[in-house]
């Protein structure tokens, strides 16, 4: 019984040390919120979908490099060059962080966004000085931005020297502070810490009649209705080396959904996949997309979650090098991975 009792007394000992650490670590940084969590915690409480990138984190991973590498280049319009030759500000490499957040109304969609970077603040003021201005309720100075090909205005200040705040309605800007977001929008992104790139849709966003009409076989009235009982959906991506974990999590309130969701998706799944083994699949798909889909089907992990009263579907597969390499030659028509007899047709 001796060393029993050590062990507790030192299990003890260890306890009491990481509550005492964890209680310096707090006062010290004064229980400051992390750069993604306060951005997050700026987020309306009304919103129908919050995105989140991190891309400081996406350009330092290999396979992101390589598909920013690979991307076509886009002319900038005019309005976007003027701005970054005036402000030198490119978000293509001083963008580090971006919080988005979308409200549906009857007329049309509200858009609120934090963004943190290296911004050459005197710049940006110059440049945007030239149009119409207002203080905000604690001082702050909101510039009003003509957007491009609208007759509508932008609304934009800054937080901060790195931090800015976006909106392209004037209401944002003067709601009443919030302390704290919602329990229900920080216990999903607590789910997705760690995930650079990510997307959280409540039931309203209309993001069930969006992935039931997405094309490749999943426009199905059953799987439209199912869709359409989900509270919430989730959608992750993070970068492992070469591969891209996405992970896809739709939260429903009854088992009986749950369970029919994960019935359906698994067999589409496995439809897909007889589908890619079809000869004239075969002869229609190029072999290099072909075999990227299929790495992507076989890796499909697909799981019920249950969280007390919260039941969901869960679907985590990997994207691969050669799909998205595929992907792209296709696309281009050129390549060893574009089928010569399905160009010629």
């Amino acid at each position: 019984m001796p060393n029993k009792r050590i062990l507790l007394m030192a299990s003890g000992l260890v306890f009491i040390g990481l509550a005492v650490l964890l209680g310096w670590w707090y006062r010290r940084t004064g229980g400051a919120l992390s750069d993604r969590d306060a951005m997050l915690a700026l987020m309306p409480e009304e919103a129908s979908a919050v995105a989140y990138g991190d891309f400081a984190q996406l350009r330092a991973s290999p396979l992101f490099a390589e598909l920013f590498r690979r991307a076509p280049q886009p002319t900038p319009d005019s309005d976007y060059a003027q701005f970054l030759q005036a402000t030198g500000f490119n978000y293509e490499t001083d963008l580090d962080r971006l919080a988005l957040a979308t409200e549906r109304q009857a007329q049309a969609s509200l858009v609120f966004a934090v963004a943190e970077g290296r911004f050459d603040r005197k710049k940006i003021e110059a440049y945007a000085s030239k149009y119409p201005s207002l203080k905000t309720a604690d001082g702050k100075t909101l510039f009003a931005v003509p957007m491009s090909g609208s007759n509508r205005k932008a609304y934009f200040t800054f937080l901060n020297e790195n931090r800015v705040a976006w909106a392209n309605d004037l209401s944002f800007f003067f709601q009443q502070p919030r302390s704290n977001l919602s329990a229900e929008w920080r216990e999903r992104f607590l789910r997705l810490a760690g995930t650079p790139l990510f997307a959280v849709l409540r039931q309203d966003s209309g993001a069930a009649s969006a992935l039931s009409a997405a094309p490749g076989g999943l426009q199905s009235p059953q799987l439209a209705a199912l869709l359409a009982q989900l509270q919430w959906i989730s959608i992750g991506a993070k970068p492992d080396g070469n591969l891209l974990h996405l992970t896809i999590e739709g939260e429903c309130l009854n088992e009986n959904t749950q369970r029919q969701l994960k019935e359906m998706l698994g067999g589409l799944a496995v439809l897909a996949q007889i589908g890619l083994n079809d000869p004239k699949t075969q002869k229609q798909l190029a072999p290099g997309l072909r075999e990227g889909y299929s790495q992507l089907l076989q890796s499909a992990d697909i799981q019920p979650l249950s969280r007390g009263t919260s039941k969901s579907v869960r679907v985590a597969f990997d994207v691969t090098p050669k799909l998205l390499e595929a992907a792209q030659t296709a696309n281009s028509g050129t390549g060893p991975g574009t089928n010569p007899a399905v160009n010629a047709k």
